[in-house]
């Protein structure tokens, strides 16, 4: 497993959905501001992050990304 400090190595385009994990992300990037809801890669409930900046990657470790409470568009997970 690559470290964490080391950058990310792949990339993949995120469709939320509500009862589908993705696998662990390094980061997410938002290619169209809004909201994301996600569940972190520790567990427990789902969190929104509310208006999530456009063009950055978002350094958040996560295992669902939501269509439900998801506005923001354009995502991509990054490994």
């Amino acid at each position: 497993m690559t470290a964490l400090i080391n950058p990310a190595h792949h990339a993949a385009a995120v469709t939320p959905h509500d009862s589908t994990d993705i696998a662990e992300t390094r980061g997410l990037y938002v290619g169209v501001s809004g909201d994301v809801k996600v569940d972190m890669a520790s567990g427990g409930s789902a969190v929104t992050f509310s208006a999530l900046a456009a063009g950055y990657v978002h350094p958040l470790r996560v295992t669902r990304v939501y269509s439900t409470g998801t506005t923001a568009t354009n995502i991509v997970a990054l490994y």
